[in-house]
């Protein structure tokens, strides 16, 4: 279960509610997270909760300026640490979508202090960008024992699973994994036939969710796209699932939805309904 599940929630929510509505793990995501930890707690405060219940990733690092950047890989990556989680998340950015509509439209001013992550760079240029910072997090991970997932969003300059692998192979390193998120995938532009043709191993989590059309020359903004019930959308979500049981991968399914209506409903009611679609696509 990811957290948006229980959206309004808070991280020990987040633990009750997967493990009620029946999931097999969590995926625990920051602001929640961050949160938690702001508050006082500790990762060693969220053990007795899971009590032992499996824990699929951490997120997210956002690419920020470094010494957030730094601060923020390293702060959830002792939390995997601590809670025995396999891998931390981190997304591509800049992560705020309205930086990047700001952008395009010639608003972003020089003294804006939005993070821009690599906008306005060329695409070599962005590519070497952001392969470094994705280096640094998984040194940072690999620290700490666990490794990092990536998820390219849909509107970053990198947002390809082709940039992805790009990136995996100038950075090397052992430890780094990719999200498989349909929507960011499909609105990106890639289709199941390149989810299809990824290798087993190099998926470490597949984020199951849905989207409406992005009108052609619009910058994808989950805000607008993913606000639906996952199944009411127009991403074929079967089409995607099987193009990922096509490549042999058996691990972790993670829910995730974006829908305001949904996020005002019980819970645990959202979740065991987002479990039980899942189930159905796996069948």
């Amino acid at each position: 279960m990811n957290s948006t599940a229980s959206f309004h929630g808070t991280t020990l929510r987040d633990i009750a509610v997967a493990k009620s509505a029946g999931f097999d793990a969590v995926e625990l995501q920051t602001p929640k997270l961050f949160r938690f930890l702001d508050a006082g707690y500790t990762a060693r405060d969220l053990v007795g909760p899971l009590d032992g219940f499996a824990v699929s990733g951490v997120g997210a690092i956002q690419e920020a300026p470094h010494d957030r950047f730094v601060r923020d890989a390293t702060r959830l990556a002792e939390v995997a640490e601590v809670i025995g989680a396999p891998f931390v998340q981190m997304c591509t950015g800049p992560v705020d979508v309205q930086v990047v509509k700001d952008f395009r439209a010639g608003t972003l001013t020089p003294g804006d202090l939005r993070h821009r992550g690599s906008l306005g760079l060329t695409d070599a240029e962005s590519l070497a960008e952001t392969a470094h910072r994705v280096a640094l997090a998984a040194d940072i991970a690999a620290d700490h024992g666990v490794g990092l997932y990536l998820e390219p969003l849909a509107w970053s300059p990198i947002n390809r699973v082709s940039q992805a692998l790009e990136i995996f192979e100038r950075i090397d390193r052992a430890n780094v994994r990719l999200c498989v998120d349909f929507w960011h995938f499909w609105a990106s532009g890639d289709a199941p036939e390149d989810v299809a043709a990824l290798p087993a191993d190099l998926i470490a989590a597949v984020h199951v969710c849905d989207g409406l059309h992005v009108p052609a020359g619009e910058i994808p903004d989950q805000g607008v796209s993913r606000n639906v019930w996952t199944g009411a959308g127009d991403i074929p979500l079967q089409e995607w699932v099987d193009a990922v049981r096509s490549t042999g991968y058996d691990s972790w399914y993670c829910t995730e939805i974006f829908c305001d209506k949904v996020a005002e409903l019980d819970d645990e009611l959202v979740a065991s309904t987002l479990r039980n679609t899942v189930s159905m696509l796996l069948r």
